[in-house]
């Protein structure tokens, strides 16, 4: 087991530190240049991106090029069929001796536009108080809480504009970057990834790389820069009971015939406890126990459930307030929807014939896909039910008393890699001294998911994740929105990872675990 030094080491290595005139380089071309980095976010936030739109989904893929191009980037689609396309850029580095690949997605969630303020792909700038004020042509000085609302402003498009305006900063000061860099930006991660696997292994060379840096997720609730050494694995579930074939009068009816949604409604009680216990035999195997290391670092953690509870209205968060850090780091089942016959106004006397559930259930390393899948599916069989895997016809209807269709969503497990691992090291050393001015958190699992497992199994490469947008930026919700110091501490970070992780990697060789 790793102890406490190694962690500590992990986190304090500043060998490599940038020096103070580059900070300065980065944020006098940053300041100069604000109002033509949010203008080029906006116009690539203003391109639709849900994945099934596959003319506006080409339209940011050829967006991107030519974003990429204009830097001097060598850019290129990468294809697999049905698919949408990836957008790959190369640019190497006189001397380098390593190689990172940047990874973001520019795809988003699909939106319901009757739930925004403004149109979703019609981007508004907003200061702090709310009020709307135009976008500027030229210059800088953009107030730093103003924020720019619209689909993937922040999830994911802002740490590409960041990525591109962090080598803008470094050209005009004639910087070079320490590692070559490698940029990938997927089409699809929104929509499970589906073809992220082929298009690893068909370009495997391509793709080859010392380490990845994902840019995806939030920073830590305190607003501090974060980063992050792994991230939940996650598989959808979507459920249906089965009642009557048409739906009954509840008054004449009720009491005899089964009512679907007083069914699903026991089934998920069973499967997991008030406070977020999974309650599914064999659900645990193999979670990988939180070691010395990780609870180092959670301990340095600023403690902001306090302000989480009162800023969402919660007078009581699961297991009797247990730190949210700690909860991440364990396997998650959660109910995101729930339907079944008509409430308020539209509710109506009658038994439905049906109640659906869509679940997603987080897994953490080193959890099993197959064997998380087979002990819900053996749960469900223990409670009275039989599984099938479409509609149910007449003579199944008629034959067995208790009938779930179970379907299974795409999914990858949990990955997190040590905290003294020489990437994570180097990682960490180049984005502490990047924001030198506001300590850094260091999170040992992200609670949202990612396709890491997906890069690992096909390539192998270890990975860190350094998010750069606001915490409260309603990812995947209607008003999403990046606040604009998010995306100018981003530009900072990106320009130390380009000219500083070569010499911090070669600073940080691998330490024993003990």
């Amino acid at each position: 087991m790793r102890g406490t030094a190694a962690v500590a080491l992990s986190l304090t290595l500043g060998a490599a530190s940038a020096p103070p005139a580059l900070r300065e380089q980065v944020q006098q071309y940053r300041q100069a240049n604000e109002a033509r980095i949010v203008r080029e976010l906006a116009e690539l936030v203003s391109i639709p991106n849900v994945t099934s739109d596959k003319a506006n989904i080409s339209r940011n893929a050829q967006r991107l090029m030519e974003m990429l191009a204009k830097r001097g980037v060598a850019a290129r689609r990468i294809e697999e069929p049905e698919a949408p396309p990836a957008v790959y850029g190369e640019l190497r580095a006189p001397q380098a001796r390593r190689t990172l690949i940047f990874y973001a997605h520019y795809d988003g969630q699909p939106v319901d536009p009757a739930q925004w303020s403004t149109p979703p792909w019609s981007p508004v700038l907003r200061d702090a108080q709310g009020q709307e004020v135009p976008l500027p042509e030229a210059g800088g000085g953009l107030p730093p809480e103003a924020r720019l609302f619209g689909r993937s402003a922040s999830d994911d498009k802002a740490p590409i504009v960041a990525m591109l305006a962090a080598l803008d900063a470094l050209s005009a000061s004639n910087i070079s970057p320490s590692v070559n860099l490698k940029f990938l930006f997927e089409g699809e991660e929104e929509a499970e990834s589906k073809h992220l696997p082929a298009l690893l292994t068909h370009n495997r060379e391509l793709l080859a790389s010392d380490g990845w840096i994902f840019c995806d997720g939030p920073v830590h609730q305190s607003r501090r820069m974060q980063v992050v050494y792994g991230a939940r694995g996650v598989v959808a579930l979507e459920l249906t009971v089965y009642g009557p074939t048409r739906a009954v009068h509840d008054g004449h009816y009720g009491n005899w015939a089964p009512n679907p949604a007083a069914r699903l409604a026991a089934l998920l009680a069973s499967m997991r406890d008030p406070e977020g216990k999974v309650l599914i035999a064999g659900f645990y195997d193999g979670v990988r126990p939180i070691g010395d290391a990780e609870r180092a670092a959670i301990a340095k953690i600023p403690q902001v459930d306090g302000d989480l509870r009162k800023s969402l209205g919660l007078a009581l968060t699961e297991a009797n307030n247990a730190p949210l850090p700690e909860r991440v780091l364990l396997p998650a089942l959660n109910v995101r929807g729930l339907q079944a016959g008509h409430v308020g106004e539209k509710a109506a006397n009658a038994i439905p014939t049906e109640a659906q559930a869509s679940i997603d259930l987080r897994l953490v390393p080193d959890q099993k896909l197959e064997s998380v899948k087979r002990a819900v599916e053996q749960h469900i069989v223990a409670q009275g039910y039989s599984i099938v895997r479409e509609e149910p016809d007449a003579s199944m209807r008629l034959s067995l008393p208790r009938i779930v269709r179970v379907h299974w969503g795409g999914g990858y497990p949990g990955v997190r890699i040590p905290l003294d691992a020489p990437l994570a090291r180097a990682v960490a050393s180049v984005v502490s001294d990047a924001m030198a001015e506001a300590p850094v958190v260091h999170l040992p699992l992200l609670g949202g998911s990612l396709p890491l497992a997906t890069i690992q199994d096909a390539l192998g490469a270890p990975i860190v994740i350094v998010p750069i947008v606001n915490h409260d930026n309603n990812q995947h919700a209607a008003n999403e929105n990046l606040r604009l110091q998010n995306l100018w501490d981003g530009i900072q970070v990106f320009a130390a990872l380009f000219t500083q992780a070569g010499a911090a990697w070669e600073q940080a060789p691998a330490t024993r675990s003990r």
